[in-house]
């Protein structure tokens, strides 16, 4: 399933708050932890590391007394350590061995569960020593009265149980100490372990982040990479340049916009072309009816003087032929002229009839005409006048095309003016191939065409002369009237075809001549 760009941006940003929310609860989580177990160490196993430090050295400073008093001879001064042991030691040991149960316990209430068993052994342990140090306390009782009565059998059994219990008291409370001393630098060192670890989590964790964010800000530069395109083919609209595609790939939405773009550029170029092909028309059309009156008032002021100079020059012919002259090249001469004339009108005649055509485009009678056959004919009939000129005609014409629709006299008006032009651009000689061919069907509806291609070897013509050769009244040559091509185009444009022409210096031309099927 394709996801949708604002999707994808979305994913994208939401990996990013997601890995860096995972980091972020994954540094609170490890700081709480941090926090508890610098709490542990330092509001319960260091107070109690303390407080069995002073256990021991109240228990040491205890035995030392006791030893004392013992060694000591002198009753009065015996009296005096035994009123001190017994008012000094046993409550300065009480209470900080209530203290240090009471803190046990607390510790109890805030430790995790994995120091639980250490702690409730602390506990026990504390009650233990406080027990044992009342039972203490009765052993050195016994011992002070033993003293006190002098008899030595009994100080030396009660003095015997009393080294007892210091002794295991004063093991038990190093061992304890021990125990919290241990356990401290335990829990430190894990600390340490710890706070390693997790630095190296959340520098891998925030490099992903980091990484997750660079291939979410990648992805979504790249989705909107094709907006530049885009941005730029508006431009390119604006100013009126329809030619460009963006060509985007993909299924998004910027995809599907640019595709959507370029179907509608296309289409504004298709118009601009269907315009500008129209106005050429039209302005086509505007020069041609404004030429058109021109050349009917002009071949209507000339063809009837010129009707009236060939009835005078037919009777001056008459006239000349019966007339004596004295010598035979004096008639010769004046008949010459009287030719010459009788040309020049013939020829001025048959301006006036291509301005009149050109005002007044006989309407095409269109029928079903065999295109082979017709090119066949002119070809026959222009043979003599081409071979004279030096041009060697190449016919490449099917045995069978399709019919066309054709006004057959209109039709060899064209294929006359464009075999009059091939022989003209060839002075010198040349080769014109004549050929014909079924064309593929049209874009317009218009259904298939047929073709008639005349391609010569002459002198070409550059650009700027191909792209008016078309327009009334131009021609490259010194006696051309520029109507021939013109009219031949109108002719072909009043059958439904076109006429076109490819052409360049040194190459020669073609013409070629599209004809709707019948």
């Amino acid at each position: 399933m394709k996801l949708s760009l604002a999707s994808r941006i979305f994913l994208g940003y939401a990996a990013v708050l997601v890995t860096f929310g995972a980091v972020s609860l994954f540094s609170v989580a490890e700081l709480h932890r941090n926090r508890l177990e610098i709490r542990l160490v330092s509001q319960g196993y260091l107070q109690l590391s303390q407080d069995a430090a002073a256990l021991e050295t109240f228990h040491t400073n205890q035995e030392k007394d006791t030893a004392r008093l013992l060694e000591e001879q002198t009753p009065e001064t015996r009296r005096a350590l035994i009123r001190l042991t017994r008012l000094y030691y046993p409550p300065l040991i009480g209470e900080r061995l209530s203290a240090a149960s009471a803190q046990a316990r607390q510790v109890y209430g805030f430790a995790p569960s994995s120091e639980l068993p250490f702690v409730q052994e602390l506990v026990w342990r504390f009650a233990d020593l406080a027990s044992r140090e009342r039972a203490y306390g009765r052993a050195a009782d016994a011992v002070y009265l033993a003293l006190a009565g002098g008899e030595p059998g009994s100080v030396v059994r009660a003095t015997a149980e009393l080294r007892q219990q210091e002794t295991s008291i004063g093991r038990d409370i190093r061992y304890l100490r021990a125990a919290l001393d241990n356990r401290i630098r335990e829990r430190v060192q894990k600390a340490e372990e710890r706070e390693r670890r997790t630095g190296l989590y959340i520098i891998t964790l925030s490099l992903l982040a980091v990484g997750v964010g660079l291939g979410a800000t990648v992805a979504a530069a790249r989705s909107l990479r094709p907006m530049r395109t885009l941005i730029e083919g508006v431009i390119r609209i604006g100013r009126g340049d329809y030619s460009a595609q963006l060509g985007v790939r993909g299924q998004d939405e910027v995809a599907v916009l640019a595709r959507e773009f370029d179907a509608m550029a296309k289409s504004l170029r298709a118009r601009e072309q269907e315009l500008r092909a129209n106005q050429e028309l039209l302005l086509r059309a505007e020069q041609l009816a404004a030429v058109g009156r021109i050349s009917a008032q002009i071949a209507h002021e000339v063809r009837n003087p010129l009707s009236s100079i060939g009835l005078n020059v037919e009777l001056l012919e008459e006239a000349v032929a019966r007339a004596p002259f004295t010598t035979e090249a004096e008639a010769r001469e004046a008949r010459d002229i009287l030719g010459a004339v009788t040309r020049e009108v013939d020829r001025l005649t048959e301006v006036t009839e291509q301005y009149l055509r050109l005002a007044r485009p006989p309407r095409a009678s269109l029928t079903a005409e065999d295109l082979g056959e017709l090119l066949g004919g002119v070809l026959d009939f222009s043979r003599e006048e081409l071979e004279r000129a030096g041009v060697q005609v190449v016919r490449a014409l099917p045995a069978e095309l399709p019919p066309v629709l054709a006004d057959e006299a209109q039709l060899r008006q064209v294929f006359l003016n464009l075999l009059r032009n091939a022989r003209e651009a060839m002075p010198a000689g040349g080769r014109l191939t004549v050929s014909a061919r079924e064309g593929t069907p049209g874009t317009d509806g218009d259904g298939a065409w047929v073709e008639a291609v005349f391609e010569d070897t002459g002198h070409g013509m550059s650009e700027a002369v191909r792209a008016r050769i078309f327009e009334p009244f131009f021609s490259t040559k010194a006696q051309g009237t520029g109507l021939g091509l013109a009219v031949s185009q109108q002719i072909l444009q009043a059958h439904g075809g076109s006429l076109t022409c490819h052409s360049s210096p040194g190459a020669g031309t073609t013409f070629v001549l599209r004809l709707p099927r019948a």
